[in-house]
């Protein structure tokens, strides 16, 4: 099998470099190219299967060099990995085509994870990630808000509200499908319901949901 190609796109020459030694200690990954602004990474692009994006570069921003490079003939999947966590920046990437969201202190085996799990269509957020992005969006998780929550989530069954819960806790597909005892495939299907249901368009809209609600344990 041929292994994942991945270009790096961050325009910190240390940041490339630490990345590129992840990735390349894992046999399934090649690193292809590097960029350091957001033309190089449009440029680039067509040469790889995924694309590890940091919002803030130089020149283009990182959310309009993700949505030429998704909406591009070759698409390779984006994966977000920056430092912004803000609720603009996290719902601009997600629209731009942005299949995973990572922050720069998410561990090396979830930089991985997501790379594989982008490269095979699924969305990844890492657990720590989730968290953290979580802690940033809880600026208007008032009374009101939870309310507002409560309330769109009860659109839910009792069984996707358990693989929302999943979602929130930063669960992979198979991660969720193994605590439910369910296929992955069933777990795709819950998701596309969930997220028509609740009309957001990512696992981050989920998670931000599900937290606002209170169903997160502290």
């Amino acid at each position: 099998m041929l292994p994942v190609r991945v270009l790096l796109v961050d325009d910190d020459t240390l940041v490339r470099r630490a990345v590129r030694q992840i990735l390349e200690a894992a046999d399934d990954l090649e690193v292809v190219g590097e960029a350091s602004d957001g033309d190089g990474a449009v440029r680039q692009a067509p040469q790889a299967d995924v694309v590890l994006m940091d919002l803030r570069i130089p020149g283009m921003s990182g959310v309009e060099a993700t949505s030429r490079i998704t909406h591009s003939p070759s698409s390779p999947k984006v994966v977000v990995l920056t430092t912004v966590t803000t609720d603009a920046a996290i719902t601009d990437a997600i629209h731009a085509g942005a299949l995973g969201f990572l922050l720069k202190t998410s561990s090396p085996e979830d930089i991985v994870s997501a790379v594989r799990a982008a490269h095979t269509g699924d969305a990844f957020m890492s657990p720590t990630s989730t968290r953290q992005l979580l802690e940033q969006l809880r600026s208007d998780t008032g009374r009101r808000g939870h309310r507002a929550a409560r309330k769109t989530l009860s659109a839910l069954t009792d069984r996707e509200r358990e693989v929302a819960i999943a979602v929130a806790e930063g669960l992979t597909n198979d991660a969720i499908a193994a605590r439910l005892n369910i296929s992955a495939s069933t777990v795709k299907a819950h998701l596309s319901t969930i997220q028509t249901k609740l009309n957001v368009d990512s696992r981050v809209r989920i998670a931000v949901l599900v937290e606002r609600a209170g169903y997160l344990a502290a």
